[in-house]
């Protein structure tokens, strides 16, 4: 994905593989200043298949993967196929790299050289709750974080928000030939969703927020309500293994409490003593900290990763922490490793530092002070279990440079040119869409774990007539399982604005239980219980989530 072309004020694509093509954007730095300094937006296109001078030809969608700092490229060169299907031939699947972030320019990097960019996240304090001086060592850290904000990010530092990416995502629609937006949004992509829409409610043709935020709680920098449900949403594993029993769940135990005490008892465990970890390809250790961090990314996508869980900590239970850390490495990048492929670029790290810097300009001032530091540890480690790893996140913003906060910061609202769909998660809910075939729960009584289905209602109310469309699995946003229900209402959003009434719920598209048991020997979505049409809806949403942006925020701290 190295040809993308001149930079140019309008879209010039160029073939940057078989399949998609790139361009670039140039675009204002400040807006206040629209003559002066550009910003360059770097975008991808998977073309519809329909011919742009056909009447079926609905134009471009698109798309934020969330984050902050996620990389739309990235992600459309991964999905775009896949979310192709499930919005319908006639659009052009548009991903781009918001201000700041990996391909686009100014690059968010505060860092001189590579190495230091690889080594300086090496020894982060990711959970809170890890050690006696966590919080402290963690509060240091933004501290130096933020003198180096300052020292190499000045000159573009105030510009990277998310109101100034909204304006982009005008750009590029007018660049396009178009006069309004239609998009789709994930997690904080229905930030940006949502502050588009209150700074240009005209100019909405369709917009979808998925996973929804609750931008109140973003724009004070506080990051305290997003787990309220993530407690719920790990009861489905505890819940999940103990119906699955011993044959299909390798963690069982005589009850669903008695699995929740085991996960317990493990993680005093590798606190007390990490596990050693020295396989053919790599080594590390199983610490407090990796599993607790891994136990909540299992829960942005049940479908995807509870397979394995069980058995890898059933085995680490046993001492041995490969099938963990097995698991871990795959699913990510390794920071001391580059591509052989000289015309790949390796952004990760970058995105890293492009994250903090819109979440932290983005927000409210956070206070400096250490005690600060600490009463936020506490109070927002009473919301979950989970509630140490997101307490990180504000105290990141602490030592941030102290910027004019002139951009838009909330409240979102607004009278749109039409009204908006939300999209929500929650499992074991009433009034059930009937009259889809082959549609069964995933996990029963469950929530998203990072962003409830009450900021999606509660966002509803600030855009009249918009509506929330609530999919009954667990999981981060309607990527985390299948449905052709839901895949139905948003493919007729997008061609008709037709929205589903409210109160509706869609099942998902499963075909037993994502544990395997005694009666289901095969792996969910491996049996051949599908229609052609289901079939391909489940890959197409399968492709997504597997190669999606979502996980918990990750930082340079």
């Amino acid at each position: 994905m190295s040809e993308w072309g001149r930079r140019r004020g309008f879209l010039e694509w160029t073939a940057c593989s078989d399949t998609h093509q790139c361009a670039r954007l140039n675009v204002p730095l400040n807006y206040s200043e629209p003559h002066a300094e550009k910003a360059v937006i770097a975008i991808i296109r998977y073309p519809a298949t329909v011919p742009a001078d056909s009447p079926l030809y609905r134009g471009p969608i698109l798309f934020n993967p969330g984050g902050p700092g996620g990389s739309g490229v990235a992600f459309i060169e991964s999905a775009g196929p896949a979310l192709a299907q499930l919005v319908g031939p006639e659009f052009d699947i548009i991903g781009f790299d918001p201000r700041g972030v990996a391909r686009s320019t100014p690059r968010v990097s505060l860092f001189e050289t590579d190495a230091e960019r690889a080594l300086w996240p090496v020894g982060p304090i990711r959970d809170l709750n890890a050690s006696e001086d966590a919080v402290a060592r963690h509060w240091a850290r933004a501290q130096i974080t933020g003198r180096l904000a300052s020292e190499t990010a000045a000159s573009y530092l105030p510009h990277i928000n998310t109101e100034n990416t909204a304006r982009d995502m005008l750009r590029i629609v007018e660049a396009h030939g178009r006069e309004k937006l239609q998009y789709w949004g994930f997690s904080y992509g229905t930030v940006l969703g949502a502050v588009f829409a209150s700074i240009f409610p005209d100019k909405v043709e369709r917009l979808i927020i998925d996973g929804v935020v609750d931008t109140e709680d973003y724009f004070d920098t506080m990051w305290a309500n997003n787990l309220i449900d993530a407690d719920k949403a790990l009861q489905t594993f505890f819940d999940g293994c103990f119906a699955a029993g011993p044959n299909g769940c390798a963690f069982y135990a005589p009850t669903p409490e008695a699995i929740a005490q085991n996960l317990t008892d493990l993680y005093e465990s590798v606190r007390a003593r990490p596990v050693p970890v020295r396989t053919a390809s790599h080594y590390g250790l199983v610490d407090f900290e990796l599993l607790h961090d891994t136990m909540l990314s299992i829960l942005y996508a049940p479908l995807v990763y509870f397979d394995f869980i069980p058995d890898a900590l059933a085995a680490l239970a046993r001492g041995d922490g490969g099938p963990l850390l097995d698991a871990i490495v795959a699913a990510g990048p390794r920071p001391f490793e580059c591509s052989c492929d000289s015309d790949k670029e390796q952004f990760e790290f970058l995105e890293q530092a492009a994250s903090l810097a819109i979440l932290c300009n983005d927000g409210r001032a956070v206070p400096f002070e250490l005690d600060e530091a600490e009463r936020h540890y506490k109070s927002v480690a009473k919301t979950s279990s989970f509630g140490s790893l997101f307490a990180s996140i504000r105290i990141a913003c602490s030592g941030w440079p102290d910027l004019p906060k002139k951009h838009f910061q909330g409240p979102v609202g607004g009278n749109t040119s039409v009204p908006l769909l939300l999209i929500g998660n929650t499992a074991g809910a009433k009034g059930v869409a009937s009259g889809l075939s082959s549609m069964h729960s995933l996990i029963r009584d469950s929530q998203d774990p990072v962003t409830s289905l009450w900021a999606a209602k509660k966002t509803a109310k600030a855009f009249p007539k918009s509506v929330v469309l609530t999919q009954d699995c667990a999981g981060h946003s309607s990527l985390a399982a299948p449905s052709l229900c839901t895949r139905a209402y948003v493919r007729e959003y997008f061609l008709s604005g037709a929205l589903p009434e409210p109160d509706t719920v869609c099942p998902v598209l499963m075909a037993g239980s994502v544990f395997r048991n005694e009666e289901q020997e095969t792996p969910v979505g491996e049996q051949e219980t599908f229609s052609a049409n289901e079939r391909d809806v489940f890959d197409a949403f399968q492709a997504v989530q597997r190669k999606s942006w979502f996980g918990p925020p990750r930082f340079l701290l």
